[in-house]
C-alpha cells in the first residue's frame, strides 16, 4: 500500500501511548497485535519481559524504522486502534473505570492525529477494492464469453448429429453444462415413481424441474404431459420446457400455467451473448405473470 501522506511523530507517539494503555494484560496485547498484523514475525523477536509500554516502544520503533517491511502494518495497527470503541480486556481490572478512561483518551487522540492519513488511506483502499472489483468483472466476463463460445460450437455440432437418441442424451448435458455456467444449480435427470425429470434448476429460490425436447415440435399433448409432472410436485416448483424447435400453433392453451418456455431461438441468443440466461429466464417469468403467456420467444420480449 502507498500512502500519500506520512504518518506523522505525533501520530506514532499517540500510538504508543493507545497500544500500552488499550489492554491490561500483555497477553491480550499480543494477541491484539497478532491479529491486526499481516506480518506477525516480528512479534516473536519483541522482548516481552519488560513493561507493556518498553516492548511496545521496541515494537513501534522497529516497525518505523523499516517501513519497507512494515508501513502496511502500522497502518493496519493505526485502523485497529482508531475502530476501538470499547475495552473489554479492561473490565476485570477496572474497578472505578479509570483505565477504560484512560485507553478512550488515547484512543481518541490518536484518532485527532491520524484523522487525514486514515482518511486518504481509506479513500486508498475503496478505490483499490472497486478497482479489484472491475478487473473481476471482467475477467468473468472474458471466461463467460469463451465459455458461451465453446457451448455454441458444441450447440452446433448437435444440431448436425441425425442420431436423436445420442442427441437427446448430449442435449442434456449441453443444458447442464450452461446452467452450471449461470450458477444455476442444476441436478440431473431422474425417474420419479417412473415419471422421466430431464433435471432441476433453482432460480430465484424457486425449483423448476427441466423437459428437454429436440427432436420435434412440441403438442398440446406434450405440454398436458409436461404440466402434470410438475403440478404432481411441490407447490413451489415450477417447470421450464425446453423445446430446440419450438411448439406447434394449436399447442398454447390457458391451462397451461405452472410452466414456462424456451426454444431454440432463445438459446441462440443466450449462447450469442445478446442475453444472459438469468435475465432471459426472469423476463419469460415476469411475461407469464403478467399476461398469462407461456411462451414468449426472445426477439419479442
Amino acid at each position: 500500500m502507498t500512502n500519500s501522506k506520512k504518518i506523522s511523530p505525533q501520530a506514532i507517539l499517540a500510538l504508543k501511548e493507545a497500544l500500552s494503555v488499550i489492554t491490561w494484560k500483555k497477553d491480550d496485547l499480543k494477541d491484539f497485535l497478532k491479529y491486526s498484523m499481516d506480518n506477525r514475525a516480528i512479534l516473536g523477536t519483541i522482548n516481552w519481559d519488560v513493561t507493556k509500554r518498553e516492548s511496545v516502544k521496541e515494537l513501534v520503533e522497529r516497525m518505523t524504522g523499516r517501513p519497507d517491511l512494515y508501513q502496511e502494518d502500522l497502518m493496519n495497527l493505526l485502523l485497529s486502534v482508531t475502530d476501538l470503541t470499547d475495552f473489554p480486556q479492561l473490565d476485570y481490572w477496572d474497578e472505578d473505570g479509570t483505565k477504560k478512561q484512560r485507553a478512550a483518551q488515547a484512543v481518541d487522540n490518536l484518532r485527532k492525529h491520524t484523522k487525514g492519513y486514515i482518511e486518504i488511506t481509506k479513500e486508498q483502499e475503496r478505490a483499490r477494492k472497486r478497482r479489484e472489483g472491475i478487473e473481476l468483472k471482467i475477467a468473468k466476463n472474458k471466461s463467460l464469453e469463451s465459455e458461451l463460445l465453446e457451448l455454441r460450437k458444441l450447440f452446433n455440432k448437435l444440431a448436425t448429429n441425425n442420431n436423436f437418441q445420442q442427441r437427446g442424451f448430449e442435449f442434456e448435458k449441453f443444458l447442464n453444462d450452461l446452467f452450471l455456467l449461470y450458477e444455476l444449480d442444476p441436478k440431473s435427470s431422474f425417474k420419479n415413481h417412473g415419471e422421466q425429470i430431464d433435471g432441476v434448476i433453482t432460480f430465484d429460490g424457486t425449483d423448476y424441474l427441466i423437459e428437454a425436447k429436440w427432436k420435434q415440435q412440441v403438442t398440446r399433448a406434450d405440454l398436458a404431459a409436461f404440466t402434470f409432472k410438475v403440478e404432481n410436485k411441490l407447490k413451489i416448483a415450477m417447470g421450464l420446457l425446453i423445446s430446440v424447435d419450438g411448439l406447434t400453433p394449436q399447442a398454447i392453451s390457458p391451462d397451461f400455467k405452472s410452466i414456462i418456455i424456451m426454444d431454440g431461438l432463445d438459446l441462440i441468443a443466450v449462447l450469442d451473448g445478446r442475453i444472459s440466461l438469468t435475465d432471459l429466464f426472469y423476463k419469460k417469468r415476469r411475461k407469464a405473470n403478467e399476461t398469462g403467456k407461456i411462451y414468449v420467444p426472445f426477439n419479442e420480449l
